[in-house]
């Protein structure tokens, strides 16, 4: 992460903006003093996108409407009907 000082932001602001919409971040320094940081605005479609792709391989998904058992009878909307 780079910083800049909050003057040096000010001076440049359009310049720092470009590097943060390519994903840079930007951190914001006051007398020496970390306050802030400027970030790339997360797409939340990609984000969901990508913790999908992380549970790839994790998950296993079956039958949900069979029972799980072939010796006992499915129930499960008897006396809702």
């Amino acid at each position: 992460m780079d910083t800049v000082n909050v003057t040096e932001l000010r001076q440049h602001l359009p310049t720092f903006l470009r590097r943060v919409a390519k994903g840079e971040v930007i951190g914001i320094t006051s007398h020496g003093r970390l306050i802030a940081r400027l970030l790339p605005e997360a797409d939340p479609s990609l984000e969901a996108k990508e913790w999908l792709e992380s549970l790839r391989g994790k998950v296993l998904l079956g039958d949900v409407e069979s029972p799980a058992s072939e010796t006992e009878p499915w129930n499960a909307d008897e006396n809702h009907l």
